[in-house]
């Protein structure tokens, strides 16, 4: 990572400006134009700022929660290849955490896949996360939730910008998760969001983002609850808190950041896709390294470029190239979940995982940011060809 920001020197110097001239830095109309602006550009109804991604993704749950959506127990199936911050809050709501094996040439959950665990499981969610820029064939992952009952969520927070002939990642449930952490698209510093079409989703998600309040809902939202709670007045409503929550509100430093880096995205996520399309066609090449597959995919919007060797063995000597280098990697994010120290505690149940082994095994990736300059590319292709 070279920056905090794309155009690093105008946005700190904008941020200055604004840190000095704002009258409020606790959420306020910066953050509300964030989320006007961002439901706008992914094409969904509701935008919810958040002040991370990790904590979007424990805010959905808790909505999907408190709404009587997902209830103390159930089965909720998740992205084997994935993030903790997915996984831990499905075990954290007292959910029944079940992995899914992911293609190895997609990096993802793929609807075979997600059939073959239906097989033995009766999922009541599915919380997929959308891999390194990639995704499985959501439209058909979709299909199969409607089909059997299952509701399906979406950590989104690695493929921002990425789309699908049918629609946007993102756009495929009832709720998504984004990040706007430095190292991913686009960088508020900390960060997060949740984009829902679903009215009754939204409005939860406002209060249990800040304390269980009515606060951050409209006039008319505020009435209906406080007349269902007999909320006598606008005194006593302050302190009423409806339903169980958390304080991850962002500031508006969050919301200014979120809409200075906004108008930026465009033209970054065309250079990250520009440089992962030259990296694929000398992976394709190599015949030490899996060349993944994205034929599903219209706009690949990437942030790491992931390299996948054909042995752990051949892994190693790449790892070795990049970091000779001087080129930073990082394991395949977390890697098979189910070896993590955390999941082996709260998880007593093993899955056999084949695909999600092989990847943890063979797998690594370095980023892809648009102020990579030539040399920069020169260097990290040279250390994709076999013969170094």
């Amino acid at each position: 990572m070279k920056n905090t920001f794309l155009d690093e020197h105008e946005t700190r110097k904008e941020l200055s400006n604004f840190v000095l001239r704002a009258n409020r830095l606790s959420m306020d109309e910066e953050c509300f134009n964030f989320e006007r602006e961002f439901a706008e550009y992914q094409g969904r109804n509701d935008c919810i700022l958040f002040n991370s991604g990790g904590s979007a993704n424990l805010a959905l749950l808790q909505a999907c929660k408190n709404l009587g959506i997902l209830s103390h127990g159930d089965q909720v199936g998740f992205s084997a290849l994935t993030w903790s911050t997915n996984t831990m809050p499905i075990i954290q709501m007292g959910f029944e955490p079940v992995p899914i094996d992911c293609k190895i040439e997609t990096l993802n959950v793929m609807a075979e896949n997600l059939e073959r665990t239906l097989k033995n499981k009766s999922l009541k969610a599915l919380f997929i996360t959308n891999v390194l820029g990639l995704t499985g064939d959501l439209s058909a992952i979709r299909d199969l939730c409607n089909k059997k009952n299952i509701i399906l969520l979406e950590d989104n927070c690695e493929s921002l910008g990425t789309e699908l002939p049918e629609n946007k990642a993102g756009n495929f449930s009832l709720g998504s998760t984004f990040s706007y952490f430095v190292a991913h698209h686009m960088s508020t510093i900390e960060g997060g969001s949740i984009c829902t079409d679903n009215l009754e989703l939204a409005k939860m998600l406002r209060m249990v983002r800040a304390n269980g309040w009515d606060r951050n809902l409209s006039a008319i939202q505020q009435n209906e609850i406080r007349k269902k709670y007999e909320i006598k007045n606008e005194f006593q409503a302050k302190y009423t808190f409806y339903d169980l929550a958390f304080n991850f509100r962002p500031t508006e430093i969050t919301g200014f950041l979120g809409r200075l880096q906004l108008k930026k995205l465009p033209a970054s996520l065309a250079i990250r896709e520009k440089n992962f399309s030259q990296f694929q066609d000398i992976i394709k090449s190599n015949p030490d390294l899996i060349a993944l597959s994205r034929d599903h995919i219209q706009f690949l919007s990437s942030f790491a470029i992931p390299i996948l060797c054909k042995t752990p063995e051949l892994r190693d000597k790449y790892f070795y190239q990049f970091s000779g280098a001087g080129i930073e990697i990082r394991p395949m994010i977390a890697g098979n979940i189910q070896k993590q120290p955390f999941f082996k505690k709260y998880v007593s149940e093993s899955y056999d995982l084949p695909s999600t082994d092989f990847i943890h095994q063979c797998g690594f990736y370095c980023g892809n940011y648009p102020e990579l300059s030539r040399t920069d590319l020169d260097v990290i292709k040279s250390c994709l060809y076999g013969n170094n």
